[in-house]
C-alpha cells in the first residue's frame, strides 16, 4: 500500500470509529437531529464551519483562484476569488451576529427541531402548507448540494489514486451515508470537529509551504506577473460594470449564509446561549484563516505549475499536495479535501432527512409514531436521498456551479424570511411564505435566462424575497388594522 493510501485509510478508520461510537447516543429524534441541544461551543463552531465550507472551497475556490487569480482579468466569472472570500467572511460574521442567539432561543422555546417546523410553530402552530413548501425547497436544493460533494470525492480519489470517477463517488457516498445513518447529529458534529481541524491545517500549511518553496511572495509575484500582472490585482483590470458585478457576486455568496438550514441546525444544537460568544469567535477566526488559505493556495499553484496545467482545475489541490510533501503526509492533507466534502454532505443529508421524516412523515402522516420507528424512518430516508445524490453527481457541471445553484436557492428562500422573522415583529406567515417562493423561483429563473450569468442569481433572488416578505407583511398588517378599526366603529 502506498504512503498516500495509508494516510487516507487512517483517516477513514477514524471516521468509522466515530460513527460506531456515537450510534448508541441516539435515543430520540432530538438526539438524532440536534444532539439533544447539548454540544459545546468549540464543537458547534468547528462543525458549523466544516459543514459550511465544502468541496467547493478545497477544490472549487482553490481551482477558481488558480485559473483567475484574485480579480479574474478575463471577466468570465461573476465571482472573482478575492471578492468571494471577502464576501463570504462578511456573510459569516453577519450570520453569527444576526441569527445565532435569537434562533437558539426561539427554537428551544418553540420546541422546533427543523427550519420548516420553526416557521410553522412561530406563526400558526399547525401549518402544513409552510412546512411542506419549506421541506420541498430543502430536499430539492440539498440533493443537488450533496451530489456536488460526492462529485468532489470522486475527483479527489481519481486524481490521487487514478480510480474511475464513479468508483470514487460510490466509496465516498458509502462512507458518508454509513456514519450519518449510524450516529446522526452526534456523529456528524464530532466528525465535523475532527474534519474542521484537518481542513484548516490543509488550507494553512499547504499554501504556506509552497510559498516558501517559491521563494516567498516576491518569487510568487514574479512568476504570476510573467503570466499576467492583472492576476494579482483586486480589480483584475476589469471594466467598471464587470468589477461591480464581481463584487456583488462575491458578497451575494456571503449573504447566502443567512439562510442555510444545515448551519441553522448547528445554532439550534449549542448547549447554552452563553456559549455562543465563544463559538462565534472560533468560527470567525477559522473563516478568515481558511478563506485566505484557499485563495493563496490557488495563487501558489498558479506560480508553481503555470497556467493551463490542469484540464480540470478542481483537481489541482491533490496534485499540489503530492508535489510538495512526502506521500504519507500528502495523504493526510488530501483527506482535508475529503473532510470538506464529507462534513458538508453529512450535514445536508441529515437536514434533508429531518425535514422529510419529522416535517412530512411524523407531523402529517403518522403523528403517533414512536421514537424508535421515527429513527428507522430517518435512517431509511438518509439512504434514499444518498442514492439520489449519487445519480445527480454524474451531471456534467462543475462542483463550484452545482454548489452555487443550491446555495443560491436556499439563501434566497430562507435568508430574508428567517432574519425578518427573528428581528421584525411585523413579519407575517404569508409574508414568509411569499418570500420563500419568490426567492427560490427567482434563482431558478435567473439561472436560466441568457443574461443571467452577468450577476449571481442569489443577489436578485435575495432582494426579491426580502421585498416580498416586507410588502406582503405590511399589506396584511394594514388589513388587520383596518378590520380592527371597522369593528370599533
Amino acid at each position: 500500500m502506498s504512503p498516500v493510501a495509508i494516510g487516507f485509510v487512517v483517516y477513514l478508520i477514524i471516521i468509522f470509529v466515530v460513527g460506531i461510537v456515537t450510534a448508541h447516543l441516539n435515543k430520540s429524534l432530538p438526539d438524532f437531529f440536534l444532539a439533544g441541544r447539548r454540544l459545546g461551543p468549540w464543537v458547534v463552531a468547528f462543525s458549523e464551519r466544516a459543514s459550511a465550507e465544502s468541496g467547493w472551497m478545497l477544490l472549487g475556490l482553490t481551482g477558481l483562484a488558480y485559473v483567475t487569480g484574485l480579480g479574474d482579468p478575463s471577466g468570465t466569472r461573476t465571482q472573482p476569488a478575492l471578492w468571494t472570500g471577502i464576501g463570504c467572511v462578511t456573510g459569516i460574521i453577519a450570520t453569527w451576529l444576526l441569527v445565532t442567539q435569537r434562533l437558539r432561543e426561539e427554537s428551544a422555546r418553540l420546541g422546533a427541531l427543523t427550519m420548516p417546523r420553526f416557521f410553522e410553530l412561530r406563526f400558526r402552530g399547525s401549518d402544513a402548507t409552510i412546512r411542506f413548501i419549506a421541506t420541498g425547497i430543502i430536499a430539492f436544493c440539498f440533493t443537488f448540494y450533496v451530489a456536488a460533494q460526492f462529485d468532489a470525492v470522486g475527483k479527489s480519489l481519481q486524481q490521487t489514486f487514478g480510480w474511475a470517477h464513479f468508483a470514487g463517488v460510490l466509496l465516498g457516498a458509502a462512507i458518508i451515508v454509513f456514519y450519518t445513518v449510524m450516529g446522526g447529529f452526534f456523529a456528524v458534529a464530532w466528525t465535523d470537529f475532527f474534519q474542521g481541524w484537518v481542513m484548516i491545517t490543509t488550507l494553512i500549511l499547504l499554501p504556506l509551504v509552497t510559498l516558501l518553496h517559491l521563494g516567498g511572495w516576491d518569487g510568487l509575484a514574479d512568476k504570476i506577473n510573467a503570466i499576467d500582472p492583472n492576476l494579482l490585482t483586486a480589480t483584475g483590470g476589469r471594466s467598471s460594470w464587470q468589477l461591480l458585478a464581481g463584487i456583488l457576486g462575491g458578497f451575494g455568496i456571503g449573504i447566502g449564509y443567512l439562510g442555510q438550514p444545515h448551519l441553522m441546525a448547528r445554532y439550534m444544537s449549542i448547549r447554552s446561549v452563553k456559549d455562543i460568544r465563544i463559538a462565534r469567535r472560533v468560527a470567525i477566526t477559522w473563516s478568515c484563516l481558511s478563506y485566505g488559505g484557499a485563495i493563496l493556495m490557488g495563487l501558489v499553484a498558479l506560480a508553481y505549475f503555470g497556467g493551463g496545467y490542469f484540464d480540470d482545475p478542481e483537481r489541482m489541490m491533490p496534485q499540489l499536495a503530492m508535489s510538495i510533501f512526502p506521500a504519507w503526509f500528502a495523504g493526510i492533507l488530501i483527506s482535508g479535501a475529503l473532510a470538506a466534502m464529507m462534513s458538508t454532505a453529512d450535514s445536508q443529508l441529515l437536514v434533508t432527512t429531518s425535514s422529510v421524516s419529522e416535517d412530512v412523515y411524523h407531523s402529517s402522516l403518522n403523528p403517533s409514531a414512536g421514537q424508535k420507528h421515527l429513527l428507522l424512518i430517518s435512517r431509511l430516508a438518509t439512504l434514499v436521498i444518498g442514492l439520489l445524490a449519487i445519480g445527480l453527481s454524474q451531471l456534467p457541471s462543475s462542483i463550484f456551479d452545482k454548489v452555487l445553484f443550491a446555495w443560491g436557492g436556499l439563501g434566497a428562500a430562507f435568508g430574508p424570511a428567517l432574519v425578518l422573522t427573528l428581528w421584525w415583529p411585523k413579519t407575517t406567515r404569508n409574508g414568509v411564505l411569499a418570500g420563500m417562493l419568490i426567492g427560490f423561483f427567482t434563482v431558478i429563473i435567473w439561472d436560466n435566462i441568457p443574461w443571467g450569468g452577468y450577476l449571481y442569481s442569489l443577489v436578485p433572488g435575495f432582494l426579491a424575497a426580502l421585498l416580498a416578505v416586507v410588502v406582503v407583511s405590511l399589506v396584511e398588517r394594514g388589513r388587520e388594522a383596518a378590520t380592527v378599526m371597522s369593528r370599533q366603529e
